[in-house]
This record gives C-alpha cells, structure tokens and sequence, in this order.
C-alpha cells in the first residue's frame, strides 16, 4: 500500500484516484502518521454498504416498540 503526506495527495489527487481505479488504495498521513485511506470504490462499498437502514427504521423495530414518557416533573428554580 503507498503512502503519501497530505501535502503531496493534494499535489497529486488525480494520480491517486487513477491509483484507486485501478485497485491500489493508498495511506494518507499527516505529521507522520496515518489520517485517512483512498480505496476502491468497490472496497468503500463492502465496507459501507448503501442499504442500512435509517435510525428511524431501526427505533421503529426495536422490539417490544419504544415507549418514551415525557418527564413532567416541574423544571427546578433558577436565579438569574
């Protein structure tokens, strides 16, 4: 896997992308140490597929479904 430093990904972003098309992801650091990885976009969609569900969907399916009571207990006193 290569390795850049963030100054030099910027210089040569094409070059990256073009990397990554063919299948080589590549490290990004910064100050010495690693900050972010360019991958294929067939790898990027393995690891974050598109099909997960909202975190609407999934409060909706928690099972036995959710029941949240509002807290009417009076607000405490504030001296402004």
């Amino acid at each position: 896997m290569q390795s850049v430093q963030v100054r030099d990904a910027k210089a040569k972003f094409s070059a990256l992308i073009e990397a990554a098309e063919r299948g080589e992801p590549t490290t990004i650091t910064r100050h010495g140490r690693p900050a972010a990885v360019m991958v294929p976009i067939e790898d990027a969609r393995r690891l974050y597929p598109d099909d997960r569900p909202s975190f609407v969907d999934l409060l909706l399916s928690f099972p036995d479904g959710l029941e949240i009571e509002r807290d009417r207990t009076p607000p405490r006193e504030i001296d402004l």
